[in-house]
């Protein structure tokens, strides 16, 4: 496992890194984004998502659970807002395990909510406040987690 920790100055720069990220992200993966409201969860998923092909409005799954986008390379990008959900079996009722799949890629708000359902992470985000700014501790969990990280880190 490995970890970064970066400090990201204001909302544009976690748009740039999340450019970066879908500028290096070829393969199916699994990103877990956690932190407290308003620490950019969301900023940094529509960021990933309009970087990745995706042309048009990227809303806040907050009511839906799931939100589909089409990205580059084939794949679909299905961004996750769990804050309100109440217990992780609703999400067998979205059909959400068919979208953890070899080919796509899932940024997941809120991961603590459905635990023991989500599968295994490739990639923890956890964004904090720190004065005008955000701290993001990144942790790689899988052997294509460790490989986004050197690209991307070495990039940004």
């Amino acid at each position: 496992m490995q970890n970064k920790k970066i400090f990201l100055a204001d909302e544009s720069q976690q748009i740039a890194l999340a450019s970066v990220v879908a500028k290096h992200l070829k393969t199916s993966f699994v990103m877990l984004l956690k932190g407290d409201l308003g620490v950019g969860k969301t900023t940094f998923a529509r960021g990933f998502i309009q970087a990745s092909g995706f042309d048009g409005v990227v809303k806040s799954p907050t009511y839906t659970l799931v939100e589909p986008y089409p990205i580059s390379n084939n794949r679909m990008c299905y961004h996750f807002d769990l804050y309100r959900l109440c217990d992780p079996e609703e999400l067998e009722f979205t059909g959400a395990r068919d979208y953890f799949n070899e080919n796509d890629v899932c940024l997941v708000e809120w991961p603590e909510k459905a635990e023991g359902f989500l599968p295994p992470a490739d990639w923890i985000c956890e964004f904090s406040h720190l004065n005008e700014g955000r701290n993001l501790a990144v942790s790689a969990l899988s052997g294509k987690g460790e490989e986004l990280m050197l690209q991307v880190f070495s990039d940004f």
